[in-house]
């Protein structure tokens, strides 16, 4: 099965960095990276020492009871968007992640979710991508539940 990790779009990306607000309508918080943060945008870690923006972030375009909000960190500096891989990011170096199926509505697909460690990653988006009711996969911190990025179908 082939798959792809996908970064957030440059839009909103660029939004935030401007000074835009963010999904419950507040600016981002600045902050100076302590190079254990990933920017969600370029997919990489930012590197100690240099600033990040923490934001409230909703990935989906439906307002539904699914539709989760959360904190996620972006390069407080305009970064390139990363390209598009069937391979673990760089920012995915944690020990664990939350792995859940969405369906094409963008709601989650009971019995899909759980927590993943870092080394199977790759073997759950297999058994998701699998179903064919399974649209996308979404990649959350399992520790603090960062949206970390989205996965989707090759």
């Amino acid at each position: 099965m082939r798959y792809r990790y996908v970064p957030l779009p440059t839009g909103p990306v660029r939004a935030l960095q401007n000074g835009g607000l963010d999904a419950y309508g507040q600016r981002p918080e600045r902050q100076i990276s302590d190079g254990t943060v990933g920017c969600r945008h370029c997919l990489r870690n930012i590197p100690e020492g240099e600033a990040c923006l923490l934001a409230a972030f909703r990935p989906f375009d439906s307002m539904q009871p699914y539709a989760e909000t959360g904190p996620l960190y972006i390069c407080a500096a305009q970064c390139s968007p990363a390209v598009e891989r069937a391979v673990l990011p760089p920012l995915l170096d944690s020990s664990a992640y939350i792995l859940r199926g969405y369906d094409a509505e963008e709601r989650i697909i009971y019995g899909t979710g759980g927590v993943t460690g870092v080394d199977g990653v790759d073997a759950r988006l297999e058994v998701l991508f699998a179903r064919t009711d399974v649209a996308f996969v979404d990649v959350r911190s399992a520790a603090n539940n960062c949206f970390q990025c989205r996965v989707r179908r090759a």
